[in-house]
């Protein structure tokens, strides 16, 4: 089970590492106001929640204490990143604050996982 728990750790990392690595290769356009959603960003987004709600369950089969005002906390961040990133993936440009907002919130979501112990 602990091996199944790293598989899916790690690619939850990789989804996170999709989501601001498409932010992060925007940046430049987005200082020009040029910035799009690229499909790494919702592909990104998507993993995360799939393997965060696996990786959930499997801590809970192993009768795992959860925090979940973090957890909470945690997937309201990435819904409201997915819900941004979703509905933006067609636009050929994005508003600025918009595509801000969603770095913002991409970084905080790291941070709350790292530094919430």
């Amino acid at each position: 089970m602990d091996v199944l728990i790293h598989a899916v750790v790690g690619l939850h990392i990789i989804g996170i590492a999709s989501l601001l690595g498409g932010f992060l290769t925007q940046m430049k356009a987005m200082g020009r106001g040029e910035a799009r959603m690229v499909p790494a960003m919702l592909h990104g987004a998507l993993t995360m929640l799939v393997t965060g709600v696996a990786l959930v369950g499997l801590h809970q089969a192993k009768d795992h204490t959860l925090n979940n005002v973090k957890l909470g906390l945690k997937l309201a961040l990435l819904v409201v990143i997915l819900g941004l990133v979703y509905v933006k993936r067609d636009d050929e440009k994005v508003p600025t604050p918009v595509f801000g907002a969603v770095g913002a919130l991409t970084i905080a979501n790291v941070f709350v996982a790292v530094m919430w112990v």
